[in-house]
Formats: C-alpha cells, sequence, structure tokens
C-alpha cells in the first residue's frame, strides 16, 4: 500500500502589498500521520521551511475562513472555487501566501484516496504512536 501522497505547487508569497514572488511549495501527506498535512516552502536564500496542520483545515480553507492558531487558511473570493490565502504566524513574525485552490483541492483528493476524511483512526497503529506524532509536529513547527 502507498504511504503517502505529495504534491509540488507554485504559491505567491505576498511580501507586501506590492510586492510578491512565485515559490515553489511541496504538499506532503503520510499514512503515518494520518490527521495532518505538511507544507515545505522553498523561500529564495533561506533554508526550506515546513509546516505541519490538520488536513482538515486545509479542506476547510479552501471554502470558508478557517484556523485560529498559527494557521489561517481562506478564499479569497466569497462564492465559487477561489485563490486561497494562507497565513503563517509565529508571534509576531508573518507570511502570507496565495495559491490556486484547484491543485490543493487535487491533493486533498488524492490523500482522501489513501485516507479516506474521517477514517484516520482506523489505521492500526496510528493511536499507539499519537504521542511520539504530536512530538514531530512540535518539533517541526519549532524549527
Amino acid at each position: 500500500m502507498r504511504e503517502s501522497v505529495q504534491a509540488e505547487v507554485l504559491m505567491s508569497f505576498l511580501v507586501s502589498e506590492e510586492l510578491s514572488f512565485r515559490i515553489p511549495v511541496e504538499l506532503r501527506y503520510e499514512t503515518g500521520d494520518p490527521y495532518a498535512v505538511r507544507m515545505t516552502f522553498h523561500l529564495p536564500g533561506d533554508a526550506p521551511v515546513t509546516w505541519a496542520f490538520g488536513r482538515e483545515l486545509l479542506l476547510d480553507g479552501i471554502n470558508a475562513p478557517s484556523g485560529d492558531g498559527d494557521v489561517h487558511i481562506a478564499p479569497t473570493e466569497p462564492a465559487g472555487l477561489s485563490d486561497v490565502s494562507i497565513r503563517l504566524q509565529v508571534g509576531a513574525d508573518r507570511a502570507l501566501f496565495r495559491a490556486g485552490a484547484a491543485p490543493l483541492v487535487a491533493f486533498l483528493d488524492r490523500t482522501d484516496k489513501l485516507v479516506p476524511l474521517g477514517q484516520e483512526r482506523t489505521l492500526g497503529d496510528f493511536e499507539d504512536h499519537l504521542e511520539e506524532a504530536l512530538g514531530r509536529i512540535l518539533a517541526e513547527n519549532a524549527g
């Protein structure tokens, strides 16, 4: 059985109202951590930065504003499948990205084929390793 799903999408990194540039972002989903997706941002001149957050948050954020922590995801237009705004925040530092909804939906569809949404608990040993998985997510976000 396949254990992961990966995709690469181009996102706009919105530095300011006047300045943005396109960067490659790797999306990754693994059955070993079935509730999370990871986005690795390849910013020019910096080491890649990986953020992990709930798969359901990404799905919800494509259709309506979602997130109440360090990750906020929202459609840029209120109706229809539009671009998606992704805001990441650590303390006072923020980064804002914009991505097309279509590649995100395609990625999520592939994750759903691997592990249907709502069926994450059926993965035998995930519950046994939940504490380890949470520690790994927190370490990635801190690093």
